[in-house]
């Protein structure tokens, strides 16, 4: 057949990492690829309860449409929780999307024409670089440091980038490398927007997710006219399953976001967020994240322990202060896409990091997660890419 496709089909490709999570459901294989909760961890028994009583009080409402925007309740405990972030918001300026993915991909389809730019840290998130990529745009990498976004390189690039539509940044954790921002290049990244009068879009899947310190504040914090987009979710503190998430934004920009949902999906699950409002009402939201976090944290730190007595000495990799994924980096010579089939020979998972770079190269780098798998898992397929990057070493 000769069926013709839109011309942006031609830049959209399969996600790697959802392609190796089809590799990673053989229970063989030692997963430190996707970027998945521990799921021991999930209330299950508490949700039985929330669900039960969801449908018995209110079960013709529950699963019945609903408004675009949210449910109200919902939606006013997502604002008072942004205070914890310095975000001061109400119910009126929060939509509930289907997890933060799609907050990205509604970034793309507001902001973005063909040909755009969009301004992203260098490595970026996979899950965004494809979302923006469906709108036929172009990316500008800013290098990046141990503390994130270099801002005197970020002002060069907007200098020389008219083009440019759009900052989008992970301050928190990043996906993929752990490393959070200080406060001093939070405020600049605003004063830089306001400057170049771009938009910025802050994804903080992460943020909660902190094993030491204080949380700093968003940048949304800093946002002085309401250009800064705060795309947060429950997938990494609570759920992944239900799929909510939200947008935070002024009310000129938020318009757009809820137009364009009603146009993709209508509102996001009824009853799931019924039942994510349920829980919050009669349950410890914070308990449940200190237990994650107390679980990730000695994950991290074995983790980390592990490849200091098994990786060669060559290979380098982040101390991050929480979230859900440790960044290495190898000899330039190597190639990572190379090692992950020998990994995989040996039943071990990981993410090649080029594929993080939206314009290409760094194939010497990886991201691994230390969320997912137990303790025993994690030392055993630490010692397994051990063995694998040193024979690599050797040739």
């Amino acid at each position: 057949m000769a069926i013709r496709f839109a011309n942006r089909m031609e830049g959209i490709k399969a996600s790697e990492i959802r392609e190796l999570l089809k590799l990673t459901t053989r229970p063989e294989i030692i997963s430190f690829a996707g970027g998945l909760p521990a799921p021991e961890l999930f209330p299950v028994e508490e949700m039985k309860k929330v669900t039960l009583k969801v449908l018995e009080e209110g079960g013709q409402q529950a699963l019945q449409y609903s408004t675009t925007e949210g449910f109200t309740p919902l939606r006013e405990k997502i604002a008072a929780r942004m205070a914890k972030l310095g975000i001061q918001a109400k119910a009126d300026d929060i939509l509930i999307t289907n997890g933060s993915q799609q907050g990205l991909d509604f970034s793309g389809k507001i902001f973005l024409n063909p040909g755009d730019v969009v301004i992203c840290e260098s490595p970026s998130y996979l899950g965004a670089i494809n979302a923006f990529k469906a709108y036929e745009c172009e990316f500008v990498e800013v290098p990046t440091d141990d503390h994130g976004m270099i801002m005197e390189e970020l002002e060069k690039i907007l200098e020389t980038t008219p083009q440019a539509r759009m900052i989008y940044v992970i301050p928190d954790f990043q996906n993929p490398t752990g490393r959070t921002w200080p406060v001093d290049r939070r405020k600049r990244l605003v004063e830089l927007a306001v400057k170049f009068d771009l938009p910025i879009v802050e994804d903080n899947p992460y943020g909660e997710l902190r094993f030491e310190g204080e949380i700093p504040p968003s940048i949304k914090s800093f946002d002085i006219d309401g250009r800064v987009i705060f795309l947060g979710t429950y997938s990494k503190t609570f759920c992944p399953g239900l799929r909510i998430g939200w947008v935070c934004a002024s009310e000129e920009i938020l318009t757009k976001y809820i137009l364009v949902k009603q146009g993709a999906d209508l509102q996001s699950s009824t009853i799931s967020q019924r039942e994510l409002n349920e829980f919050l009402e009669l349950y410890n939201l914070d308990e449940h994240v200190e237990k994650i976090k107390d679980t990730y944290r000695k994950r991290r730190d074995l983790m980390l322990q592990t490849m200091k007595e098994a990786f060669p000495p060559e290979f380098k990799y982040t101390y991050p202060e929480g979230g859900l994924f440790t960044w290495v980096t190898m000899p330039g010579h190597l190639n990572a896409r190379d090692l992950m089939v020998k990994a995989l020979e040996k039943n071990v998972a990981f993410v090649p990091g080029g594929s993080f770079f939206p314009n290409g190269g760094h194939e010497n780098t990886c991201r691994i997660n230390y969320s997912n798998m137990p303790e025993d898992k994690i030392m055993e397929g630490i010692k397994r890419l051990g063995e694998v990057f040193a024979e690599a070493l050797q040739k």
